[in-house]
C-alpha cells in the first residue's frame, strides 16, 4: 500500500487500521502470509459447488466467518450446461475485476483520494480450441483480456493514472493470471 495521508475512513476504508495492519506486517513479515481454501464438488454435467470458509492468515485461523460462501458455477446451454451460475472462466474475470477494485479504493483511500464511483468493464478472448484438446497450438485460457475501469474522484487525472498503474503492479489476481504460478494436482488418498 502506498504512503497514508489521512487517518479517518475514506471510501468505506478503515485508514486509521489499514495504516495499522501495514505496521504491523513491517514489525512481523511472517503476518503477510495467508493460505486460502476452497472446496469443490461436482454436482452433475458442468454444474460444481464451491465452498468457501476458513482460511489462515496474520499468524492464525480465521474464525470470522461462521456460514460459508457458496458459490455455484456452470456452463451456458451453448457449451452444453443449465446457466445453474457463471462458468470458470467467467469467474476469472469477476475475481480480477473485484482485486482491482479492492486495490484502487484502498489505495486511494490511504492516498487520501475520495473515489465517488468505481466500475469495470472487463472482456477475455478465449478459443476452445485448447480447451476441446483440437489444438496443441492454442492455449485453453484466455489470449486477451480486456479492462476498462470508469472513475470518479477527487483526484487529477494523472494522479489516478499513477494509482492505477500502482494497482496493477500489486494486484495478486492480475499477477496470479499474468504470470506463471505452480500449481499441483493430485488425487487426494481416499480412506480405507
Amino acid at each position: 500500500m502506498s504512503n497514508t495521508t489521512d487517518t479517518s475512513e475514506r471510501n468505506g476504508v478503515n485508514v486509521t487500521q489499514l495504516t495499522e495492519t501495514i505496521g504491523a506486517i513491517q514489525q512481523d513479515p511472517t503476518l503477510a502470509n495467508f493460505r486460502f481454501r476452497a472446496s469443490t464438488a461436482w454436482q452433475g454435467g458442468g454444474h460444481s459447488r464451491t465452498e468457501i470458509k476458513s482460511f489462515w492468515g496474520a499468524g492464525t485461523e480465521d474464525v470470522s466467518r461462521t456460514v460459508p460462501f457458496t458459490l455455484e458455477g456452470d456452463e451456458p446451454p451453448v457449451l452444453l450446461g443449465e446457466n445453474r451460475g457463471p462458468n470458470a472462466v467467467e469467474t476469472v474475470l469477476h475475481a480480477l475485476a473485484s482485486c482491482l477494485a479492492v486495490g484502487f479504493v484502498y489505495n486511494a483511500a490511504a492516498q487520501g483520494i475520495e473515489v465517488r464511483s468505481l466500475d469495470f468493464d472487463i472482456e477475455g478472448e478465449l478459443d476452445l480450441h485448447g480447451f476441446l484438446g483440437l489444438s496443441e497450438d492454442t492455449r485453453p485460457g484466455y489470449q486477451q483480456i480486456d479492462v476498462r475501469y470508469h472513475v470518479d474522484a477527487d483526484a487529477p487525472d494523472e494522479k489516478v493514472a499513477e494509482l492505477c498503474r500502482y494497482v496493477q503492479r500489486t494486484s495478486p489476481v492480475l499477477d496470479i493470471i499474468s504470470k506463471p504460478v505452480q500449481v499441483t494436482v493430485s488425487r487426494a488418498e481416499e480412506a480405507g
